[in-house]
């Protein structure tokens, strides 16, 4: 019984804790876009510049 004592109080300070951190994260933007990055995989990157071998044909 004594470890009631003890748990509750844990458990309200973990409820507050959890809820402080999850009204950050909606004040912060965190929930703004939720599509977007399932769409980014999607993108095709081809586009990206190919490395630029020049350094080792200018040195001959």
């Amino acid at each position: 019984m004594d470890i009631l004592y003890l748990l509750i109080p844990m458990s309200v300070a973990l409820v507050f804790l959890i809820g402080v951190l999850f009204w950050w994260s909606l004040r912060s933007g965190q929930f703004e876009d939720l599509e977007g990055p399932a769409y980014r995989i999607l993108r095709d990157d081809d586009s990206v510049a190919p490395k630029a071998d020049d350094d080792k044909t200018s040195q001959n």
